[in-house]
């Protein structure tokens, strides 16, 4: 079961004087929806990227929630915790070391248990069954993907598990973050009633979207940012989490070939090729080890994958085509790092340009990127249509939504740019599937005939 309601939650980073941000995330609500309808017949496990913020929210969630809590760290439980899960025939014996050794008083139905970073203890994720079954306490989980899968070959998953998809910090949240809780709620009225925000607030609400281009959704860089308010330190931060990444494929792949895929996002991106060809990038591999590679590469939780949908209708995932993909990087500040890789760090100079909008590159795979991200993080899957205009071209509408019996296509353009011809023939072509249609840019809203002229910062909106 996976819950797709999104909320409040708070995420807690230290200032240097010792203060604390609280960042609001939606996945709050989610947790608490989870323990309202469930009432300890199911663990919950919190599964996303590295560093985007899963220990932290859990634990606050532990803290306001409950009487009292146990979080066990599998990154730096002793052997002798961790060994507690390989025979669960005296529960009452695992519990009550488990309070001896954390000093903390277990109360029957008022607490919670925490198995944070749970695939280090594959063993402890699989007496969750057991644990819940046994109803004294409810269970939280934190993990990434990636490396769960790995663990848990010889064990069984338990069926007493819901799960919820965490990412990146949305937009609204960001905003959140910077002070700003007055924005989304305007651009909501502004879409519900077609109302444009006008030329001067569209500027404004561009620049606050860069802004977020550069910093990103990840926890750690955002309170960098708020911090020093130097787009220098949040790039060496982000830097810092793009190794993290790299160390973690390695792992899983200790011939680099994951590193190397994901490392090639921004630039088959900025090519404009109409998907990502992995081959272009490993040679000499064959099918099966790429399609590997691939999974690997999406179970990090650090992409996302749009796939190519062979025939568009409401049923998106039967027409999907898993063998035509474009990738994006899962946090777009991390992407604009990225992108200029082969700098020590990304110079101010392109980051105030950026901000500024002035920069002389072509920045509509970042624009496309974000697309993505935001429609990911609202809770969509990501699809996509091509099909041949001629012998040498191919129309292509860049995301496709399911909406109750319609689609609702998207084209992308990085500027102000008002064409959008693969979105009409798209339209012309699946005539009475067709809902909304979308093309995204960088002004203000408005209509061209039936196309909503859509301005990026509303995205996450539709």
């Amino acid at each position: 079961m996976i819950f797709n309601c999104f909320y409040y939650l708070c995420t807690v980073f230290k200032k240097p004087n010792g203060m604390e941000y609280i960042f609001q995330r939606k996945i709050y609500q989610q947790l608490r929806q989870w323990k309202l309808d469930n009432d300890g017949r199911s663990a919950v496990l919190v599964e996303g990227a590295r560093r985007i913020g899963k220990s932290t929210i859990v634990e606050e969630f532990a803290k306001q929630e409950y009487k009292s809590y146990i979080l066990i760290d599998f990154n730096k439980a002793s052997e002798r915790v961790k060994s507690l899960f390989d025979d669960l025939t005296d529960l009452d014996f695992i519990f009550l070391f488990l309070q001896s050794t954390y000093h903390t008083t277990l109360y029957q139905r008022e607490s919670v248990i925490i198995f944070d970073e749970v695939q280090k203890c594959p063993m402890a994720r699989q007496a969750i069954k057991y644990l819940v079954q046994d109803g004294r306490y409810d269970y939280i989980e934190t993990g990434s993907l990636i490396s769960i899968k790995q663990n848990t070959e010889h064990i069984t998953i338990p069926s007493e598990e819901d799960t919820i998809e965490m990412y990146p910090m949305d937009y609204e949240e960001f905003r959140w973050a910077m002070g700003d809780t007055a924005t989304l709620p305007l651009l909501r009225q502004s879409l519900e009633r077609n109302y444009p925000m006008g030329d001067d607030l569209n500027r404004q609400y561009m620049r606050d979207l860069r802004l977020y281009m550069l910093v990103g959704g990840m926890p750690q860089a955002v309170s960098e940012y708020l911090n020093t308010k130097n787009l220098r330190s949040v790039d060496m931060v982000k830097r810092k989490i793009l190794k993290l990444y790299f160390d973690d494929f390695r792992k899983i792949d200790k011939t680099g070939k994951i590193g190397r895929l994901f490392q090639a996002i921004p630039a088959m991106l900025s090519h404009g090729v109409g998907r990502f060809y992995p081959t272009a990038v490993i040679k000499g591999v064959g099918a099966d080890k790429m399609e590997d590679l691939l999974i690997a590469l999406e179970d990090s939780k650090t992409v996302n994958i749009a796939y190519h949908a062979t025939d568009p209708n409401v049923g998106l995932p039967l027409s999907e085509d898993r063998s035509r993909m474009k990738i994006y990087i899962g946090d777009t500040g991390l992407m604009v790092t990225l992108a200029f890789w082969d700098k020590s760090f990304v110079e101010n100079v392109i980051y105030d340009k950026l901000l500024a909008d002035r920069l002389q590159a072509n920045m509509g795979y970042v624009y496309e990127n974000l697309v993505a991200q935001m429609l990911k993080s609202s809770g969509n899957s990501l699809y996509f249509h091509t099909w041949p205009k001629d012998e040498k071209h191919n129309y292509e509408v860049d995301f496709l939504l399911s909406r109750g019996a319609k689609l609702y296509p998207i084209e992308v353009k990085s500027a102000s740019y008002k064409s959008h011809v693969s979105l009409d023939a798209f339209c012309k072509k699946f005539s009475s599937r067709i809902g909304h249609r979308y093309v995204v840019y960088t002004k203000d809203l408005r209509h061209d005939g039936e196309t909503i002229m859509l301005p990026v910062y509303m995205v996450g909106l539709v």
